[in-house]
């Protein structure tokens, strides 16, 4: 596949992200967060986890950024099938899905040796004569972009020169890393073509576009489908919707994209994968994809048996920090994260911290998604023992698997629960008023 000058904005933003390699804590600079995000330090920026609301496109971005491999997800699958009585197929091998071999010759390019637990259950769905429907949960770093990739490539028709699958991403940065993946998949199959209906990519009114698939954001494609007519909508095959989560999330981009589904034929394959699937989701995708097959993540029971868990009263900040070095004094602590309520305290405990010697990396969501991708990249490696982050940037994130986690200064359950979930927490400090 011809590699499009979109796609090279992709490695433009990795290269970004490397020469961030050299950051290190500075007070009143940059610090790290609890996951490993870079935050800059502002003495005015004290504000509540409330307020503090991250963007959930940088969040998703930033996953794809930082997910080298797949993640060993342990979540049950459970597949709610449109017709009870049909038998239910899984796949442990990409060779029995019967790929063309151009395509099984891309996936292994990828790296992937053999189906992820997601792709195991939806392939079979979405490479099913005749084609079905799916919403599918699936969060990021489970193979579910090489999955829709992979359907998507299967439907063209390459001798067909018009537009036959359409994808939707929330922002233009993660339509690039999914445009990414299907020219990485489809390098093996020249004849495909790649479009991105994105902001900046501009063309003459009645032109027609010829290349077979078509990856864009919401209010782009559908300037594209309807006052400009780029795109024939009723010969799309397979529309997929992506990141549903954070579609409904963005101003506008729910209306436009049903609005788009609309208008694509009855016959028209409709995916759509989200990370959570609360109320609001469930609602939206119920409106865009009709009889569908669904694929959901059965939360398995948390179970806090090997986790030790402490608490610290303090009466002051002072004396939380204090309480920090004595526990630093006391036992061995190969990594730590630190989670705080705001900026402000994160700033300035992550300061402290680095006064005592520690090496010390600071997290918040004013970092930009390449800095924050950075900061946890260097965590990872061990270059930082210590990562500071606020409540905001804990959402989220991969896991780091540090040895100890904290919550400094938290003042509600919600707060402290965070570590808890994410099954790591060994101590804590909650000041109590």
């Amino acid at each position: 596949m011809a590699t499009d000058s979109w796609a090279l904005a992709v490695d433009e933003q990795e290269a970004a992200a490397e020469s961030l390699s050299n950051l290190h804590l500075k007070e009143e600079k940059i610090k790290p967060d609890t996951n490993g995000a870079v935050v800059k330090t502002n003495a005015n920026a004290e504000k509540t986890d409330e307020e503090e609301k991250e963007d959930r496109a940088a969040q998703s971005l930033l996953n794809k950024l930082i997910r080298s491999n797949l993640v060993d997800n342990t979540n049950q699958v459970e597949v709610l099938q449109r017709d009870p009585n049909s038998p239910l197929y899984s796949v442990k091998s990409f060779e029995e899905l019967r790929l063309k071999p151009q395509l099984l010759q891309g996936v292994y390019a990828m790296g992937f040796n053999r189906p992820s637990k997601i792709q195991e259950n939806a392939l079979p769905l979405m490479l099913a004569e005749p084609p079905q429907n799916l919403i599918a949960q699936s969060q990021s770093g489970t193979g579910k972009t090489a999955a829709f990739v992979l359907a998507m490539l299967s439907q063209v028709e390459p001798a067909n020169k018009y537009p036959q699958c359409l994808c939707l991403s929330p922002t233009y940065e993660l339509a690039l890393q999914t445009g990414k993946v299907i020219e990485q998949m489809g390098k093996f199959y020249p004849e495909l073509k790649l479009a991105y209906a994105v902001r900046g990519n501009k063309l003459e009114r009645g032109q027609k576009i010829s290349e077979q698939i078509v990856i864009g954001t919401p209010g782009t494609v559908l300037d594209w489908c309807s006052k400009l007519k780029f795109i024939d909508p009723k010969k799309i095959k397979v529309f997929v919707l992506d990141e549903a989560d954070v579609m409904i999330a963005t101003q506008g981009h729910q209306d436009q994209s049903i609005r788009i589904q609309r208008m694509l034929p009855r016959n028209c394959q409709m995916l759509l994968f989200s990370a959570t699937f609360e109320d609001s989701v469930w609602k939206f995708a119920q409106k865009v994809v009709p009889d569908p097959n669904v694929i959901k993540l059965k939360r398995e029971e948390e179970t806090l048996d090997t986790i030790k868990q402490y608490y610290v009263l303090c009466s002051s900040r002072d004396e939380k920090f204090q309480a920090l070095c004595n526990l630093y004094g006391a036992i061995t602590i190969a990594q730590a994260m630190i989670f705080c309520h705001t900026r402000k305290t994160a700033s300035w405990l992550a300061a402290e911290l680095s006064k005592e010697g520690h090496q010390v990396a600071l997290l918040s969501g004013e970092m930009m998604v390449e800095q924050r991708a950075a900061v946890i990249e260097r965590f990872r490696e061990g270059k930082e023992k210590v990562l500071v982050t606020t409540n905001v940037c804990a959402r989220g994130k991969q896991r780091t698997c540090p040895t100890w986690s904290l919550c400094f200064g938290a003042s509600s359950e919600s707060h402290t629960a965070r570590p808890f979930r994410s099954g790591f927490l060994h101590s804590r400090i909650q000041e109590h008023f």
